[in-house]
This record gives C-alpha cells, sequence and structure tokens, in this order.
C-alpha cells in the first residue's frame, strides 16, 4: 500500500466512523421517543486487490435499521393508547380526507386518542387504520394484501339500532301457602319490559291473585292503557312434577281490536297484540309448560321476584370503546350492548428491518422490505395489542454510549494514520534536500 493509499484509508475511516455517531447521536436524540426504531452503522471493507499483490482498501458503513427488537411496555393508563407485543406495525394515514388506499404507511406509535371527530390519532397527527365491523358483527370478505377495504377508525357517534321484541319468557316463585284461604290475601304484582320497533323500552303489568282454591292462582296483564286479558293457572301439589304448572283455564280476553289476547294452555305461552304503532307488534310471553320447571313454579316459602327474559334489544348510543388484544375495538353502550366495531389489523413483511424510514417514527415498504400483509393481531407473528399504554423505544442508553466511546476512539485512530502518512510524506520530500 502506498502513502497516499494509507492516507485514503484513514479518510474513509474518518467518513465511516462519523456516519456511526451521527447514526448514535440519532439514537440517544430519540431514546424517549415513543415507537422510535434504533439505528446502526455497520463498518464494511472497501477495495479491492490485484494479481500482483497490490491493493488499495478502505471502510464503508452500511446503516441497519433493528425493526423487529421490541422496546418495554409504558403504562398511560389511556385506554386507547396501544403497544404491539410482536413483529406487526400500525396502518396509519396523515390525511383521512384523501383515498384510503393513498398516503397509508406503517409504525410502532401507538399514542391513539380520539380527536374532536372521533377519528384516533396518534401524538404525530397520523389516523389509525381498520376494518369496520358489519351490522352483523363480522368483517366479511377483508383484502389483507391491499389498502382497499380499511377506513379511519372513529369512535364518535356510535349508536346501535333497537329490535323489536317477538317472545319472553317468564320465571319466579308464588308462595303456595297463600292459596285455598277463605280470604285470599292481595295480589302479587311485577312488570315485564319488552322493546318496540324502534327500540324504546316498554312495559307490561302483570298480576298474580291467589284464590280460595288451592294452587290456583289468576294472572292478569294489562299496560297503562290496556287491560289484555287473564288465565286460571293451577299447579301440582304432588308426585315429580310438585310445585310446577298443572293446567290453564278460564281464559278471559278483555282487550278490543287492534289489541288482542290469546292463550295456549298446551305451552303455557299467551300472545299479545300490543296496540303500540301502525302495525300492532306481537309479543309471546311464557308462563312456563304443564310439568315443566323452566317458568313459573309455586313452593312454600316466599315470593320469589319475577325474572323477565324477552328478545330483542333497546336502541343505544356508546358510552365507551374498549381494545382487546386481538386488535378487536368493542363499543359498549347505554342499554348494556357490547358490539364489535372495528378490527385494526397489524401489517408484517418477510423482512421488515428492511423498510424505508421517515419521518414521525413511520416506515414505507421498499424493495429490501418485500410487500405486506395485514394480519389479525393476537396470531402468528403478527404480535398481540396491549392497551392503556405505549411501547418504548428500543434504544439502550448504556449500549448507545459504549458505541459512541468506541467509534470516538476509532476515529481518532484513523485521523492518526492520516497524520502518520502526512509526516512520511514530509520526510520523503525532505530526500531532496
Amino acid at each position: 500500500m502506498s502513502i497516499s493509499n494509507a492516507m485514503a484509508s484513514g479518510v474513509s475511516g474518518l467518513l465511516a466512523n462519523s456516519k456511526a455517531v451521527e447514526n448514535i447521536s440519532y439514537n440517544i436524540a430519540n431514546a424517549d421517543t415513543v415507537g422510535y426504531r434504533r439505528s446502526f452503522s455497520q463498518m464494511i471493507t472497501s477495495g479491492s486487490t490485484s494479481a500482483s499483490g497490490s491493493f488499495a482498501t478502505g471502510v464503508a458503513t452500511a446503516v441497519t435499521h433493528s425493526n423487529t427488537a421490541e422496546g418495554s411496555f409504558m403504562d398511560t393508563a389511556v385506554g386507547s393508547n396501544m403497544a404491539i407485543t410482536g413483529s406487526g406495525f400500525f396502518v396509519v394515514n396523515s390525511n383521512i380526507d384523501a383515498s384510503y388506499t393513498a398516503g397509508n404507511m406503517f409504525t410502532r406509535v401507538g399514542s391513539f386518542e380520539p380527536d374532536d371527530n372521533g377519528n384516533l390519532v396518534n401524538a404525530a397527527g397520523l389516523y389509525l387504520m381498520g376494518f369496520p365491523y358489519g351490522g352483523d358483527g363480522t368483517l366479511g370478505a377483508v383484502d389483507r394484501a391491499s389498502f382497499g377495504d380499511l377506513e379511519p377508525v372513529n369512535i364518535a357517534n356510535q349508536t346501535i339500532s333497537g329490535t323489536a321484541t317477538t317472545s319472553a319468557s317468564l320465571s319466579g316463585n308464588l308462595p303456595s301457602q297463600e292459596t285455598g284461604l277463605d280470604t285470599p290475601g292481595e295480589a302479587f304484582v311485577t312488570s315485564a319490559e319488552y322493546y318496540n320497533d324502534l327500540g324504546e323500552a316498554e312495559r307490561l303489568t302483570l298480576s298474580f291473585q291467589p284464590t280460595g282454591d288451592d294452587d290456583a292462582w289468576v294472572v292478569t296483564i294489562s299496560d297503562g292503557t290496556t287491560e289484555y286479558g287473564s288465565v286460571t293457572m293451577t299447579f301440582n301439589d304432588s308426585g315429580p312434577d310438585a310445585g310446577s304448572p298443572a293446567s290453564f283455564d278460564d281464559v278471559t280476553v278483555t282487550a278490543t281490536a287492534p289489541a288482542g289476547f290469546a292463550f295456549d294452555p298446551a305451552t303455557g305461552e299467551m300472545m299479545l297484540t300490543i296496540n303500540n304503532a301502525d302495525t300492532p307488534q306481537v309479543v309471546t310471553m311464557s308462563l312456563g309448560a304443564p310439568g315443566s320447571f323452566d317458568g313459573l313454579t309455586q313452593f312454600a316459602g316466599d315470593y320469589t321476584p319475577m325474572t323477565v327474559k324477552p328478545n330483542g334489544s333497546e336502541s343505544g348510543t356508546l358510552t365507551r370503546v374498549e381494545f382487546d388484544e386481538f386488535g378487536d375495538v368493542w363499543g359498549v353502550f347505554d342499554n348494556g350492548t357490547r358490539k364489535a366495531l372495528y378490527s385494526i389489523p397489524l401489517a408484517t413483511f418477510a423482512n421488515p428491518n428492511g423498510l424505508e424510514t421517515s419521518n414521525n417514527s413511520t416506515f414505507h415498504m421498499s424493495n429490501d422490505s418485500g410487500g405486506f400483509y395485514l394480519g389479525q393481531a393476537g396470531t402468528g407473528e403478527t404480535g398481540s395489542l396491549s392497551s392503556g399504554g405505549v411501547e418504548s423505544a428500543n434504544v439502550d442508553i448504556a449500549e448507545e454510549l459504549t458505541d459512541l466511546i468506541q467509534r470516538q476512539r476509532a476515529y481518532s485512530s484513523n485521523a492518526k494514520i492520516i497524520t502518520t502518512a502526512d509526516e512520511m510524506l514530509n520526510e520523503t520530500v525532505n530526500l531532496k534536500r
């Protein structure tokens, strides 16, 4: 190697170590940046050797990104903040007014909170993207190899429509000692809630009047405006069916059209036609079939308050949002319903360390990274989600400072090569004197 080549090698060493110090400085500066992925410089040789043995050599740097190393979980107590455990990335978009398939990028920054419109946005102003659930609670067929089915995750103005009640069941215990008295006591009264076609809750009133006959009760049903009808319900008092309904008789209809009342003694079901809309609502209410114990019973003891189980649901508005480890966003409504709203996919790559880095701790695909796949959290290599916190930077300050010392000494050594080569050149020049 000639003296000039030695000097060139020293210069390449200065440049390479300067680049390494640049990466280290960037890592240290972002040590407290949520979701930051560290990068570092690897030294590689640069030069060639001829057949005659003469050579020129130096060093260069190859920047490597540590995108697969995880940071630690930092609790924030903010329910919409999320951290990924695994190799996946959130899909985010900087402009939700644009096409959702354009401008999407990837990040590990999960500091999401709703903006004034209810869209989940992180501290860098990037909007979280997800697959919306349909009204039937399913995702349907979504394309997980493109952005086409994604939309911004919005948790504002979420409502759930109600469904009308068509059937209800009644259960509870009537005290047997109240029947067969010369002067029967007062009726036991309860109410039953049901839902109309608009998802509004309404109530029916049921009265259970003990009679002078043993084990017999008159059941009457009404609402605030209509007396529908009544039926005498007799219970078994012995044998294996003791306490269960024995028979239904004396069915009396007091409702006037369009309201209506009917009773089926074989099943213990009453059919109510409720005049609460242009088209009356029909509700079937079960008191319990003869010989069964899944409805009303009669045993000695106290009166047990009735339990009414109607189908259908009341309309509701969103009260809070929950996030699970599988990336599902659940809405909890004021009517007690819990409904899946979005599925937050996590993007995976064949080579995540080959992603192209950008501002705000975001990443873009590159030839080195390969294409993406939007997998469900909690499956495969995507990783799971933890809410209520964020992921810290994957930077170890002690490691960075140690590398900084090594690069500083390497820089000084390469500087020494240059000064030594310079002195040798001076000696060569001085040979003429």
